[in-house]
């Protein structure tokens, strides 16, 4: 799922797994109407610092969901998984005492990771897990979670700014605008024949590795796309809010496309 800031990915992944109460339309999952949060959805979060719980260990955070679904009948059998867990996502068994602040952003995020496997799911919504990371970190979280992915025969709904590390991960890619899917392909067909001019404009602004044709290069735009956005908020907000969007429409301040 790839789009600009602010225009409803998170909300959605939030929607999906219960956190978030739908003001309209249905969420469903295996066949049926998906009802409050489910064990086998589960959600990394895009902060890493902000997702852990400061006061408990790495034990209690990723064993807490063990013993709340019963997956673990006793507190050292919770214990003996976390470790494995804790394995699985490259840590060592001996952080399992430790507290959040004493890892870095990397390792915080693999803890997360963790805590998402604990209650063995089978569909993991991703929040831009890797935006808040090292360019170098990223790299090592997705080939973790592309490992798992193939272990566990796991789903993701990876949700993301980076169009060029969407096409690493996702088999299919979906385009939101303005809170609506506006296009939707596999991989490969999106990148390659985009229909929609959002789309196009996104794929446009994917930085180049030669510095040479980065410069030269002609980024896309939507056309009339920022005013109708601002003709569709005028039923909405006051004439004051509406003649200040048209005046600061064309300033960088306002810019409805990266």
């Amino acid at each position: 799922m790839v789009g600009e800031s602010g225009c409803g990915k998170s909300t959605l992944g939030r929607t999906i797994i219960g956190l978030y109460r739908a003001t309209a339309g249905k969420v469903f999952y295996a066949g049926g109407e998906k009802q409050g949060i489910d064990k086998e959805i589960q959600m990394i979060f895009q902060d890493p610092y902000a997702s852990l719980n400061p006061r408990m260990t790495v034990g209690d955070i990723v064993g807490e969901s063990l013993l709340l679904n019963k997956i673990c009948a006793t507190s050292s059998e919770a214990k003996k998984q976390v470790q494995e867990l804790l394995e699985l996502v490259g840590m060592n068994t001996e952080h399992i005492n430790r507290f959040p602040h004493e890892f870095s952003g990397g390792q915080r995020q693999r803890i997360g990771i963790a805590r998402a496997l604990a209650s063995k799911p089978k569909v993991i919504i991703c929040d831009e897990p890797i935006s808040a990371l090292d360019v170098s970190i990223q790299a090592q979280v997705v080939n973790l979670l592309a490992a798992l992915q193939k272990e566990f025969n796991l789903t993701y709904l990876f949700i993301a700014h980076d169009l060029s590390m969407v096409r690493y991960i996702s088999h299919r890619v979906a385009v939101m605008y303005l809170g609506n899917i506006v296009e939707s392909a596999s991989g490969k067909e999106l990148y390659e024949k985009p229909l929609h001019p959002y789309t196009k404009a996104l794929l446009s602004a994917i930085p180049l590795p030669d510095p040479a044709q980065q410069k030269s290069r002609q980024r896309l735009s939507s056309g009339g796309a920022a005013q109708s956005f601002i003709s569709s908020l005028a039923a909405a907000v006051s004439p004051v809010v509406v003649l200040w969007l048209k005046r600061n429409a064309g300033r960088q301040s306002l810019s409805l496309f990266p």
